[in-house]
């Protein structure tokens, strides 16, 4: 377990990140959770006194990471931007999303489409499960199966998808 303390930032113009509140988690801190690592992985361990499990280290370069802090979970802390967390951190080894037995399936139905899937980073990977599990009706799952197939095919990541690019 590895313990610091952190502010509360927020990104003001930064693409896709805009807007996103987080900590940042210099090199040095991250290389002691995952030491060499420069890709997302999953974080377990506290925040102030709030226990977290399955939370996103995102790299920004050069060994440096943040974890973003979603609205609900700043607002169990009681704090938004400006404010000093104290952090318990390790990697998260058990957290693993599972593949929606409807995706599975339509990705099988060409050996190409699972898998360009697999070849993907476990982020992607978890991006679309989230995304396709986070559809509220039928009709937009279906949709969505759709839009995940059509990008398989073209070989997108999870960006490349929403942005319509390819």
């Amino acid at each position: 377990m590895v313990f610091f303390e952190a502010e509360i930032e927020k990104f003001a113009k930064m693409g896709e990140k805009t807007g996103w509140t987080f900590v940042f988690v210099p090199a040095i801190i991250a290389g002691k959770i995952k030491p060499g690592y420069k890709k997302s992985y999953r974080i377990k361990g506290r925040m102030d006194a709030v226990e977290i499990a399955g939370l996103s280290m995102v790299p920004m370069g050069e060994g440096n990471f943040i974890i973003a802090l979603k609205a609900s979970l700043r607002k169990e802390l009681k704090k938004e931007e400006g404010a000093m967390l104290r952090l318990e951190l390790e990697e998260d080894k058990t957290f693993k999303i599972e593949m929606p037995a409807d995706l599975e399936l339509c990705l099988l139905e060409e050996k190409h489409l699972m898998e360009n899937f697999v070849k993907m980073p476990k982020s992607h990977q978890n991006y679309y499960i989230n995304w396709l599990n986070t559809a509220k009706t039928e009709v937009t799952r279906t949709k969505r199966l759709t839009q995940i197939i059509v990008a398989m095919d073209k070989k997108l990541d999870f960006g490349q998808m929403l942005r319509g690019e390819g």
